[in-house]
């Protein structure tokens, strides 16, 4: 079987660049055999304003109308919603945060982001409100499980999906990639965190970092908004609701911890005491594959190039990649140059050679 690509992992990186390869006309087989991965995990939470300085993300009105018209797209083309917009409620932890956020109120770059500030309980009824909230407005989450679910039948009945565990000593590489029965032009890896022991691309400086989510009950009744108060809180369909996410750089395994747990019923406590009380329904964990710059992996190795990554999105995935997807074609298709902050160029060296 001769294809255009094969791509290595389909997490929300691999699924989404093969969908837009495909709709490009080109032949693809998405090789994949996780269970589970980071993306399927992740919240998926969109945030234009972020961190305690409350900063607009880099590129985020380039990658913000890229990402919403993407999925809606995906979802007029299956049927179902995959991105659903809800406004965030930033509870300030400090002064500091509050001052910060009343000075981004009075800038202009600001004004489709930031809302009204509130210094009253109101709908955020059991709250803290010591420091008062801002509302953060084009905001939401990506309902990332399904969306990989659906491209993943997708795949399937495109006859463009193989489960299957690749090992790389079976990759025979020469001006094609042949693997099993399939001879590609180009391969592409997809793999998250698993980059780290890619022996063409382990020499980025890729940084793992474990995050573990919490999923709730509570008969109280939650605001149907997202509540950032240094974690996030997800209020679900179901009634449930979501609260994440540790940050552990340290013990990059697929365990979740009664530590982690703890961690997040803590931090929950100092905003809302009753909801400390909930019920957990499920503990999940997922590594996030991030890097030393905070800019994603995009491009082919510098000697063979017929390997090619596309990882290191991070916690900003759902945001960041509809866009580079796009930007990953162009350069795979018609030689168009990569943006360079996202370009492995930046970390070419003599070491970089296997």
């Amino acid at each position: 079987m001769q294809v255009d690509f094969l791509i290595i992992g389909q997490g929300l990186a691999g699924s989404l660049l093969g969908w837009t390869l495909l709709q490009r006309g080109c032949s693809v087989v998405v090789v994949d055999n996780s269970p589970i991965n980071a993306s399927s995990v992740a919240a998926g939470i969109i945030n234009p304003i972020s961190g305690m300085r409350l900063a607009k993300s880099a590129d985020v009105d380039t990658l913000l109308p890229a990402a919403t018209a993407c999925y809606d797209k995906l979802s007029g083309f299956f049927g179902e919603s995959f991105y659903v917009r809800k406004s965030m409620f930033r509870l300030f932890q400090n002064e500091s945060e509050r001052v910060q956020a009343l000075k981004r109120q009075q800038n202009p770059d600001y004004d489709a982001f930031l809302g009204e500030f509130s210094s009253a309980n109101g709908m955020l009824n059991g709250f803290n409100m010591s420091y008062g909230y801002i509302e953060q407005l084009q905001c939401g989450y990506l309902s990332t499980a399904l969306l990989l679910s659906s491209l993943k039948n997708f795949f399937i009945a495109s006859n463009a999906y193989c489960p299957a565990f690749v090992e790389y000593a079976y990759l025979n590489i020469n001006s094609a990639v042949k693997w099993q029965a399939i001879v590609a032009k180009q391969v592409v890896f997809c793999e998250g965190y698993r980059a780290i022991d890619n022996p063409w691309f382990n020499n980025l400086p890729l940084q793992p970092v474990k995050g573990e989510i919490l999923t709730l009950n509570h008969p109280a009744p939650l605001p149907d908004s997202i509540i950032n108060y240094g974690n996030w809180l997800l209020p679900q369909e179901d009634g449930n609701f979501r609260i994440g996410a540790t940050f552990d750089r340290y013990q990059t395994d697929q365990h979740i911890t009664e530590q982690g747990k703890q961690r997040l019923f803590n931090a929950l406590k100092t905003v809302h005491p009753g909801l400390a009380q909930s019920s957990v329904v499920k503990h999940e964990v997922g590594i996030r594959p991030c890097t030393a710059d905070r800019h994603p992996f995009i491009g082919r190795h510098p000697q063979h190039k017929a390997l090619a990554i596309f990882n290191g999105f991070g916690a900003k995935g759902s945001l960041q990649i509809p866009w580079y997807s796009e930007r990953f074609a162009d350069y795979l298709l018609h030689n168009r140059p990569l943006p360079f902050a996202c370009d492995i160029e930046r970390f070419q060296s003599p070491s970089f050679s296997r």
